[in-house]
């Protein structure tokens, strides 16, 4: 059984799990570009249940990924615990229960951050999927439901109770979404009380920061999610600054690391959602540099790969790609959170 504290000790970095981004192929490309531990995108445990072939498909995952959480959602201890030994059951290292999202159609069934709200009934839920697995379970949460509910520490002490291995914390209560910024005060303060390691996120869009957010908290752990969309080297760097070996500096090729992206995303899926998924990343990746906005609109007229990779190379050979802006503010940016 894979000891997940261990992970952290050796690899702090963590890949935030972000839905419709974060499949198997981008768990691979991160895996190569240095993140630590990974977790899939959030699946429906009612999907589990049904064995819906779409939420199959999320679930799905290879050997170099290892060690692999897969993230799950719903408000019903009983079908989350048999989701859970499902998960189990075909070979995650371990589970981790979404209690963080704050999308509407999420929360309106009691699932996602809706759960922060009464503390004694997740410690029950919590009790009774963690009795249904013998490998280990996690969560991730906000830091409550809005700023007059702000529970994170009794959330975590419910986790104690129940036999969480971790807590991993977004800064942000459920009614802020991704406005405003991450609230890393407090989740220094509830790492300072708390008796289970406890992963800090919420914009980390830079090296720089994740390593002094990751230092100056105390936490065990960052999960970085925007930042890897337009800077896939981050967690490279990340680990440089981190064992202090350099000052985090690293060669960046997006060509070649795009090359080797449509490599593993040709692997699993067909032409056309490769097509998009290429449209995407270059997007992403494109921000924060010059007339980016424009490279973006011909981009997404593109019919082929070759045409997607063509515009790449001429696109990116044409400045210094060490110099990158901060655009994490930008709408297209933010999407697929939890």
């Amino acid at each position: 059984m894979v000891d997940l504290v261990a992970e952290l000790k050796k690899n702090p970095f963590i890949l935030a799990p972000m839905a419709g981004i974060t499949d198997s192929p981008f768990r691979s490309f991160m895996r190569e570009m240095g993140c630590g531990v990974l977790i899939t995108e959030l699946v429906s445990a009612y999907g589990i249940e049904y064995r819906s072939a779409r939420t199959l498909e999320l679930m799905k995952f290879t050997e170099p990924q290892r060690p692999l959480g897969v993230q799950i959602f719903g408000e019903d201890g009983e079908i989350l615990a048999k989701a859970a030994a499902f998960v189990e059951s075909m070979g995650a290292d371990f589970v981790d229960i979404n209690l963080g999202c704050p999308v509407p159609k999420v929360v309106k069934k009691g699932a996602g951050s809706a759960l922060l709200k009464e503390p004694l009934v997740l410690q029950k839920i919590l009790t009774q999927v963690k009795s249904a697995i013998k490998i280990p379970l996690t969560i991730k949460i906000r830091t409550g439901w809005d700023e007059k509910t702000i529970n994170a520490s009794e959330i975590v002490r419910a986790a104690y109770n129940s036999g969480v291995t971790w807590v991993a914390i977004h800064g942000r209560t459920r009614a802020q979404g991704y406005s405003g910024l991450a609230d890393w005060d407090l989740v220094k303060k509830v790492k300072e009380t708390s008796p289970l390691p406890i992963i800090g996120n919420g914009d980390l869009v830079t090296a720089e920061k994740a390593v002094k957010r990751l230092q100056e908290t105390g936490c065990d752990g960052v999960m970085i999610g925007r930042g890897c969309l337009k800077n896939p080297w981050i967690f490279q760097q990340c680990k440089e600054l981190w064992s202090q070996q350099s000052t985090g500096q690293v060669e960046k090729n997006f060509c070649q690391s795009l090359g080797r992206l449509k490599e593993l995303v040709d692997e699993r899926k067909d032409d056309r959602y490769s097509l998009l998924q290429m449209k995407k990343f270059v997007a992403w990746f494109s921000s924060g540099y010059p007339n980016s906005q424009t490279f973006r609109k011909s981009l997404f007229q593109a019919q082929t790969a070759s045409e997607i990779l063509g515009g790449a190379q001429n696109y990116f050979n044409q400045f210094d790609i060490s110099h990158q802006l901060d655009t994490s503010h930008e709408a297209f940016l933010m999407g697929g959170h939890g």
